[in-house]
């Protein structure tokens, strides 16, 4: 396509979003917002998490209201007599926007906004709006791109309806509004496939990459996933001596950020993932699928866990994790339960938190307590994939001695007239690499427990 015909149809996309941008989308984009929540729930009312959301979208929160229903209504979301309340509470408090805290249809989302005069924001398009703001790497923002226009896709019918049929119906009488429909929705298909190639090219840049550290030497990796504003970012500081950003906001950490360990002579790679969140929209699963892989890639995952919250809580948000997770392909590593922010609970609650996960860490990593403790159980799941090796080395190969040092932290090393002597234990995954150097024992002879061979 020559340059100028990309321009046309890059113009084209654009003039597709401004067109959308009618009174209810400049409303929406308006700033010093304010929103009333509305939720359907079979039993509770508890809308923190959306206020949080809606916190780090900078959106002042006046008022909820909570219908009690086991479904949303299929065409309005609530029910009619609570929309009808909606609307006038709406209109008495001077909101500028109503926030759902389910993912809407886009049938539901046309009539809420018919009814309530005013525009309408879901749980997704919320989290979308968040993510978009946060993404800073190149990747990040194709992948927040993506997201945002599978989630438009089927919301694209209606937005032409100026532009109504011509005539009465029939062959031959599509007018310019499903015209334009049809042209839009072409251009938007063309675009994510463009992206979900690109993405993919990343990915398998980013595997090449990978492969090479992993020939140079396997540097165990950790990453540390968990519930957003668990406190992640700050326990990588802390172990690291890093300085991550660090912000009281949910998804802050959306592009994941590496740092190196150091602990007992080895060295261990940190990685910080993007937070999970109860109800997470598939599509952004899907479309931050090259993130989150640092997650299933790793040897070892951290599942971080604020502490402080109630048990009601803490169930919630680890059975939220632990379903990305799963859906990710991620339930085969190595799993430790990290209990985060320990200095902000009593002495009682944390020997009820003992009792409860025995095998868990707790840690303050804001207050540097517990860093030791964690470190050093790092190091024991390590340390149990490990297996004993010697090896003789040429006096040439100081390359490869130097890896077995990153490999094994601490080794044992004798000069012998032949090579150097390597005593050292490495990762079971790695010891057909040095096959060729092993020790292998003439035939007929026994060795002895120094390494030295006798009749």
């Amino acid at each position: 396509m020559s340059k100028r015909r990309e321009d046309q149809h890059t113009f084209t996309a654009r003039q597709f979003d401004t067109t959308h941008a009618d009174d209810l989308d400049q409303q929406r984009k308006a700033e010093n917002q304010k929103a009333v929540i509305v939720a359907v729930l079979k039993e509770g009312d508890d809308l923190t998490e959306l206020r949080e959301l809606l916190r780090t979208a900078e959106v002042e929160v006046l008022d909820q209201m909570v219908q009690h229903k086991d479904d949303p209504h299929p065409n309005t979301y609530l029910g009619e007599g609570k929309l009808v309340e909606l609307k006038e509470r709406c209109k008495e408090l001077g909101a500028t926007v109503v926030v759902t805290d389910d993912e809407l249809s886009p049938r539901q989302e046309r009539n809420l906004e018919a009814a309530l005069g005013m525009p309408v924001l879901d749980r997704t398009a919320l989290i979308l709006d968040i993510f978009a703001v946060h993404a800073n790497s190149a990747e990040g923002k194709l992948q927040v791109e993506l997201a945002q226009l599978q989630y438009n896709l089927a919301r694209m019918r209606g937005l032409w309806t100026h532009l109504d049929r011509l005539g009465v119906g029939g062959v031959g009488t599509r007018g310019p509004g499903e015209t334009q429909i049809e042209t839009d929705r072409r251009l938007a298909r063309d675009r994510i496939s463009k992206l979900r190639r690109r993405l993919q090219e990343v990915k398998g840049t980013r595997g090449v990459m990978r492969r090479e550290r992993e020939r140079s030497a396997h540097i165990p990796n950790v990453a540390l996933a968990g519930y957003t504003n668990a406190g992640k970012s700050t326990l990588l500081n802390a172990l690291t001596g890093s300085e991550v950003g660090v912000e009281d906001r949910l998804f802050h950490t959306l592009d994941p950020t590496t740092r190196e360990l150091r602990w007992n002579g080895r060295t261990y790679l940190l990685t910080d993932t993007v937070g999970f969140i109860r109800k997470l929209p598939h599509d952004l699963v899907d479309a931050f699928g090259a993130t989150l892989e640092e997650t299933v890639i790793a040897d070892l995952v951290l599942h971080v866990v604020d502490a402080s919250q109630s048990d009601e809580q803490m169930t919630m948000v680890m059975g939220a994790v632990n379903e990305v997770l799963k859906d990710i392909g991620a339930t085969e590593n190595v799993h430790v339960l990290v209990l985060n922010k320990t200095d902000l609970i009593s002495d009682e609650r944390r020997e009820v938190l003992w009792a409860r996960y025995p095998d868990a860490v707790q840690v303050a990593a804001g207050a540097g307590e517990g860093l030791g403790a964690l470190a050093t159980r790092i190091e024991d799941e390590f340390e149990a994939t490990l297996q004993p090796v010697e090896l003789l080395l040429p006096y040439a190969d100081g390359r490869t001695l130097d890896e077995l040092h990153k490999l094994a932290g601490d080794l044992q090393q004798e000069h012998r007239a032949d090579g150097v002597l390597v005593r050292a234990r490495i990762p079971r995954t790695l010891v057909g690499r040095y096959d060729r150097f092993r020790l292998q024992p003439a035939a007929g002879t026994d060795r002895t427990d120094d390494g030295d061979v006798g009749s």
